[in-house]
């Protein structure tokens, strides 16, 4: 398993990941760096402990918010795709329907055309 030093707040930390994901760890420690810095833009000098666990919450707010919306998301697709299969099979009756009518038909035009070719027949 891969180590690497990440660096968060101005402090390093020696991080495990699995292979391949040593610049994704990067990516993350960076984006909670810049959080934090930004805090402290915001607030000033509250402590880090704060300011980490303030990072975290809004970090922890954001998952919520987007589990939220993926969760709708997902009853939206979930009511498409009912949708999609009702019109679907309205689609196979219609076709059915008419592939019946269209039968019933030629089998009126056949017994027509046959009464219209009997001998003896106007």
């Amino acid at each position: 398993m891969p180590t690497i030093n990440v660096t968060i707040d101005g402090r390093q930390y020696r991080m495990a990941c699995g292979p391949g994901e040593e610049a994704h760890l990067t990516g993350l420690a960076a984006d909670l760096g810049g959080r934090i810095g930004r805090m402290r833009a915001d607030f000033g000098e509250i402590g880090d402990m704060r300011l980490q666990v303030m990072a975290a919450l809004t970090l922890a707010d954001e998952l919520a918010e987007l589990r939220g919306r993926l969760s709708g998301l997902e009853g939206e697709v979930a009511a498409l795709r009912s949708a999609a299969d009702a019109a679907e099979r309205a689609r196979a009756d219609e076709a059915a329907r008419a592939a019946d009518g269209i039968a019933r038909a030629a089998e009126r035009m056949g017994r027509l055309a046959d009464a219209l070719g009997e001998p003896g027949r106007p």
